[in-house]
């Protein structure tokens, strides 16, 4: 009689304990750091090209400008002593040279005025301006000019020069005008000053009524630019007064403008500044230019740097900023990514140890993806429709691609309503979070605590060492 053998089924394999699937989960939190840390990059990347675009429009316009002037420049004849070997003796020898003295004017009034368009290429957009400068400026000697150790014999006031610096000088306009107490002056190129990196112009000037007398200036200059104009003020007295269309200002630099003398509306701003020779800390007489002036983008991108600190310490601007930056906005959205897929994981998770579906690695890092991904979508939309629009789009298209999933993962459309809801709530959260700078650390840590209150609470009977098993059907 032949036996017949029939096999046995297999026992169940028991699952991970409650903390082993923790453990795993929290695993591929970390993984998906990685394509996060990348998003991160690409937002940086974009924002680089971005900023090439935008000097590749205003290349032939002007950049980001500083203006600095009126100054007169005086040369004289100095007298150096030098110590020589000459047939094994030591020889004094006095030479004459040429030097120049800067003397800033006791006063100067600068009136400004910012037209304003912005200029698209692409997706790219930046903001130019045409600015005219109206101005007068006094000089005098002052009452302790001896102090310097320059005799007033050894100037050659003749020989004077007026200057002007102006960083880009190629935004220059061509109907510029500069008179000395009523006579007209004939502008040349270059001779700046120091504050604009020796960027500028200049026109000759016969300054002998400097000796016992003063000299006034009355000056017009226009000249392009973008993004912002700064001043280099120097003086016994600065007064700049700024208008433009543009309603959104940026003030920034060492000076802010007078606060009742400042007016920021919808259709326009504008601001006056007020400051003085002691605010400054420097001498009207100097024999030695300037320190140069950065325009307000290079100082941003090196404000640890001690010499562009000081720099800064000697001028106020004006900047025309846009007002939504989107990627500064999409790269603050990124940051709470982990904060995202955290929620996520431990409502899954949730579903996986309370409600007993099973859920595989690969499916949280496949959610964990499409959550990713949404940065990737914000940054993408945000360049062509804006910030806000972006954000409902992504938020729309990730949600709707996870709660699809989510049903069939959760074999229940009830189950992925759940999580098509929190997601709802987290995106919106997060717009919230974005638009309330100033409260959006006190709101996220809020939300994680209740986050992690609820978890505790749902899960404080959960034997988290116990492995569990299901029962084949």
């Amino acid at each position: 009689m032949t036996e017949i053998y029939q096999d046995e089924p297999e026992p169940a394999k028991p699952e991970r304990s409650p903390g082993g699937k923790f453990l795993m989960v929290l695993l591929m939190g970390f993984l998906l750091t990685i394509p996060l840390f990348v998003t991160w990059l690409l937002v940086y990347d974009r924002q680089n090209q971005s900023e090439t675009a935008q000097q590749s429009i205003v290349s032939g316009w002007g950049g980001e400008q500083v203006f600095a002037g009126p100054k007169l420049v005086l040369p004289y004849t100095a007298r150096v002593q030098e110590t020589v070997e000459q047939d094994g003796k030591a020889v004094t020898r006095t030479n004459m040279v040429k030097r120049e003295i800067f003397l800033a004017p006791e006063t100067v009034k600068l009136d400004s005025k910012l037209k304003t368009q912005t200029k698209k290429r692409a997706i790219y957009e930046v903001v130019v301006y045409d600015s005219s400068i109206s101005g007068a400026a006094q000089f005098k000697l002052p009452d302790d000019f001896k102090r310097n150790g320059i005799a007033i014999e050894d100037i050659d006031f003749a020989a004077a020069e007026l200057r002007f610096g102006l960083s880009d000088a190629r935004g220059l306009a061509g109907d510029n005008r500069v008179s000395v107490d009523g006579q007209t002056l004939t502008l040349k190129p270059g001779k700046g000053l120091g504050e604009t990196g020796n960027s500028g112009f200049f026109a000759w000037v016969d300054a002998t009524r400097l000796i016992d007398g003063e000299l006034d200036a009355d000056f017009a200059i226009r000249f392009k630019g973008n993004q912002s104009l700064t001043i280099a003020p120097h003086a016994g007295q600065t007064i700049w007064t700024v208008k433009s269309k543009w309603p959104h200002p940026s003030f920034t630099g060492s000076f802010l403008p007078e606060t009742e003398q400042t007016k920021v509306t919808a259709d326009g701003f504008e601001a006056q500044y007020l400051i003085t020779n002691l605010a400054l800390g420097t001498s009207l007489v100097s024999t030695e230019a300037g320190q140069q002036v950065l325009p307000r983008s290079a100082v941003y991108a090196s404000s640890a740097d001690q010499a562009i600190a000081a720099a800064v310490s000697a001028s106020a601007t004006v900047g025309l900023i846009q007002p939504v930056d989107v990627y500064g906005q999409v790269d603050r959205a990124a940051k709470y990514g982990f904060l995202i897929i955290g929620f996520t994981f431990v409502a899954f998770l949730l579903f996986d140890l309370i409600g007993g579906v099973r859920i595989s690695s690969v499916q949280y890092i496949l959610i964990g993806a499409a959550l990713v991904l949404f940065f990737v979508l914000l940054l993408a939309f945000a360049e062509i429709i804006g910030f806000a629009l972006a954000f409902v789009a992504a938020s729309i298209a990730t949600i709707g691609l996870i709660t699809a999933y989510s049903a069939s993962v959760l074999s229940s459309w009830r189950r992925a309503s759940l999580v098509g809801g929190l997601l709802a709530g987290l995106y919106g959260a997060i717009y919230i979070l974005l638009s309330l700078e100033a409260y959006s650390l006190l709101i996220g840590s809020l939300l994680v605590f209740a986050a992690l209150a609820g978890v505790m609470f749902v899960t404080r009977r959960l034997d988290w060492s116990t492995s569990l098993s299901r029962a084949s059907a």
